[in-house]
């Protein structure tokens, strides 16, 4: 409880109890409600003259003295007049059928009209704007002694503070706060404060903060220094899973090894390698993870952030750096590459029509534009009005997708049903005031907030869970089939790897970095795979069939006539058969040695050449009828270079 003095201190009680006569001659009130409200007034001030004493009286001995003399509605008028500033102990603790909302809303139409149409503009009820302008505007105002036009940030941070310290009911504390939250974003929108209302939930430590709660002081000094730098180039998320490994290794050897006080006395036998021992099956960390033990992936993560820490340290010169590699790269354990997990084509027709039937507007509109596009959930929430583009000429309407988890932003084709959705919903979701954007504060108009707030993605799993109900979608056992948000981005992928979409168009609009990341979805049992492998193994069935076995021999020989004939491409050989297919293409080394600016003809052997001329040509002829143009001109680039020398040896047996 903290009392406040009298703000009208030159005002004597007489002069106070007068004003308060006069107003309650004013009021719509009968004479025996008059007399009452002046005598309670009397009898009042008659007890508690100086009211500056009395305020800082504990708040039971002023509720009761307020209850016992029926003074309410002079305190309420004193506070509202401005005469008295009370605290925020007393303000919660009043009863209910106190005016002073009625009162306070009286004497400050100006503010109450503001705040009405800007609660009209945020969508609220009407029932839940009463009570934030009616109830909890007041007491703030009043506790502060402002206008609703005066409040500042600083002024719902100081009121959250007091709430937590003065000695009220854990309800009124809740709602009370619940409430400064909603008046906070209703004065956000107005423009009267401009930070919107946080989340409730305590604020995620720093990588440095973190680092500050390792136990060993000299491994804590170099830790933190590490954990301020690379927060200059690092994404946070990927700075504060380093500094986490970095203190599981540092929490360890408080418990298991309190000798070691620097970096440097780190031996890889004593310490890193009972570490991996110990590390790979730890508890994990934090209370939704009581009593499970991390995961293959998470102990990997561990391994290859530790790795690159003594690295950084070692090839940075640090003094405190160990003097040997600790952990190698067969220390990282070989994780798993499952195929995407896509939704069968029966599932998923079933769910997006049940989806499409959904109550919740934005799970409609979220989910469906995110199978239709491929997005991950946080890049859809991160969409800002105007990423829809038209570029015209035919070309249909875009997705401008926003930088996301891999730190790249792309363009998606949008086709006309989430096109529609999504024209409806930034139609219908109204003005919004533009809120700071989480991955570099720069102001943004987002397309899915409610209410002044942005929507989170829980709703989306709730509506995503509420559609596999109602499609009634079970797996073997008959429970409901469990599917994740991201699974509709691996439909998205494997849908279009299926319909035959080359790799890197699919790289593009998946928003991959790396090629290794869209070549999963070229290991998928698809349609795609399927026929080159049905197309393959009927070539390989058809050359077999083309073989005899000669007799006495373990050997596959065609005959001449069976090879001149099959669907092979043909090259004239001294001691065998080439049996390359004519999906491999003209072959460039076939006849190298004829067509060698080296080669010279043997004079004794002018019929082999001349042989080889004639099956030549008959090969081009074949090549020619069958529709192989490449393969036909090089047998003439060959018949060319053997008829020329085939003159030249004319020429010399002329001479002769």
């Amino acid at each position: 409880m903290t009392g406040l003095a009298l703000n009208n201190v030159g005002a004597e009680p007489a002069d106070l109890l007068g004003d308060y006569h006069r107003f309650v001659d004013r009021l719509d009130l009968d004479s025996g409600q008059r007399w009452q409200r002046r005598r309670a007034a009397t009898c009042f001030v008659d007890r508690h003259g100086d009211l500056a004493v009395w305020m800082n009286r504990p708040t039971p001995a002023r509720l009761a003295d307020l209850h016992r003399l029926k003074a309410w509605p002079f305190l309420t008028w004193l506070l509202v007049e401005g005469h008295l500033q009370a605290d925020l102990e007393l303000l919660l603790a009043k009863p209910g059928g106190v005016d002073l909302g009625l009162w306070w809303s009286a004497a400050h139409p100006d503010d109450v009209e503001r705040a009405r149409q800007a609660a009209d503009r945020l969508g609220w009820s009407a029932n839940w704007a009463r009570q934030v302008i009616r109830h909890t505007a007041p007491v703030l105002c009043l506790w502060l002694g402002k206008t609703l036009a005066e409040l500042a940030d600083g002024d719902f941070d100081a009121a959250a503070v007091e709430a937590d310290r003065i000695d009220v009911r854990a309800s009124t504390r809740d709602r009370f706060a619940g409430r400064c939250l909603a008046l906070r974003q209703l004065c956000f929108q107005d423009g009267i404060v401009q930070h919107p209302p946080r989340d409730s939930r305590a604020a995620a430590l720093s990588p440095p903060e973190h680092a500050a709660r390792i136990a060993q002081p000299e491994i804590r000094r170099e830790v933190v220094r590490y954990a301020e730098i690379i927060t200059t180039t690092l994404r946070p998320s990927t700075a504060q899973m380093r500094i986490k490994a970095i203190r599981v290794l540092a929490d360890w050897l408080a418990i298991q090894h309190p000798e070691v006080a620097r970096l440097d006395q780190l031996d890889r036998s004593h310490h890193i390698e009972p570490f991996l021992v110990w590390s790979r099956a730890r508890p994990w960390r934090g209370p939704n993870g009581e009593g499970k033990t991390v995961g293959m992936t998470v102990f990997h993560h561990d391994l290859v952030d530790l790795r690159v820490f003594f690295e950084d340290i070692a090839e940075w010169g640090w003094a405190a750096a160990p003097q040997r590699r600790l952990i190698f790269l067969s220390d990282l354990p070989r994780l798993p590459e499952p195929l995407p997990r896509a939704l069968s084509a029966d599932i998923d027709r079933a769910l997006m029509a049940a989806i499409s039937a959904l109550d919740d507007p934005f799970a409609r509109v979220g989910l469906t534009v995110l199978r239709a596009t491929g997005m991950r959930a946080g890049e859809l929430l991160d969409l800002e009005v105007g990423c829809i583009v038209d570029f015209g000429g035919g070309h249909g309407s875009w997705l401008h997708v926003p930088v996301g988890k891999l730190g790249t932003d792309r363009m998606v084709p949008l086709d006309p049903e989430p096109l529609s959705l999504l024209d409806a919903w930034i139609t219908n979701r109204g003005p919004q005031r533009s809120l700071a954007h989480p991955r570099d504060g720069h102001l943004a108009d987002f397309v899915f907030t409610e209410h002044g707030r942005r929507i989170g993605a829980h709703r989306l799993r709730v509506g995503l869970h509420a559609a596999i109900a109602a499609a009634d979608l079970r797996n073997r056992d008959g429970h409901p089939l469990h599917v994740t948000l991201h699974q509709l981005r691996h439909t998205f992928g494997t849908t279009l790897a299926n319909a035959g979409m080359s790799l890197p168009a699919l790289m593009a609009l998946m928003g991959h970095v790396t090629p290794e990341m869209t070549l999963r979805y070229a290991r998928l049992a698809s349609p795609t795979i399927r026929d080159a492998y049905n197309t393959a193994m009927a070539k390989a069935n058809g050359r077999r069939s083309l073989f005899v076995i000669a007799a006495g021999t373990n050997r596959s020989v065609p005959s001449k006539v069976d090879w001149l004939h099959a669907e092979m491409l043909k090259t004239r050989l001294a001691h065998g058969f080439c049996s390359r297919e004519p999906v491999a293409g003209a072959c460039t080394y076939a006849n190298i040695c004829e067509q060698c600016d080296n080669f010279v003809p043997d004079p004794d052997r002018a019929q082999l050449l001349s042989e080889q001329l004639d099956d030549v040509r008959a090969l081009r002829d074949d090549a020619n009828t069958r529709g192989w143009t490449d393969e036909a001109a090089r047998h003439d680039r060959v018949a060319d270079r053997i008829d020329r020398h085939l003159a030249g040896l004319r020429r010399q047996v002329a001479k002769e």
